[in-house]
């Protein structure tokens, strides 16, 4: 079995299971936290990217964080008074992140808490490669895997 089969073999303990995407790469995307209230809607989203190159004996990865949002703005902040609407996109990308992301907050009396380790899934692919004796190499741009 080859390094790309054992990783899809092995992502079924992952937060989401690797699928085959373009031009031979793995790809994994997990819904980390999402949160709808009144005519809002937020989310935030973990994908990440990997190529096996087998001549070179090589695992290209990349992983990214996204948080989306969409609603109605009731004047918090530093936004004008009044209601408004409000979209909004911020993501997070970068050579390897480590830890793992936590929040709790408080929206309309209900708590929302959430917590996902991001780096296991990378620190699972590096094992793998170098079980496999693959180097491993994080890139900080999605068009380089």
């Amino acid at each position: 079995m080859g390094l790309t089969e054992t990783i899809l073999a092995g992502s079924n303990a992952l937060p989401q299971p690797f699928s085959r995407g373009k031009g031979g790469r793995l790809e994994l995307e997990a819904v980390v936290a999402e949160r709808k209230a009144f005519l809002s809607k937020r989310k935030l989203t973990y994908r990440c990217r990997l190529r096996v190159d087998d001549a070179a004996r090589k695992v290209t990865y990349y992983e990214i964080l996204l948080e989306k949002g969409s609603g109605l703005s009731s004047g918090e902040g530093d936004a004008a008074p009044g209601f408004g609407f409000k979209k909004e996109s911020y993501s997070v990308g970068g050579k390897s992140r480590e830890g793992t992301i936590e929040e709790q907050s408080r929206l309309f009396g209900k708590d929302y808490a959430y917590r996902f380790d991001f780096a296991a899934v990378r620190r699972e692919v590096e094992r793998m490669a170098a079980d496999a004796g693959y180097a491993f190499e994080v890139v900080l741009r999605e068009k380089s895997v």
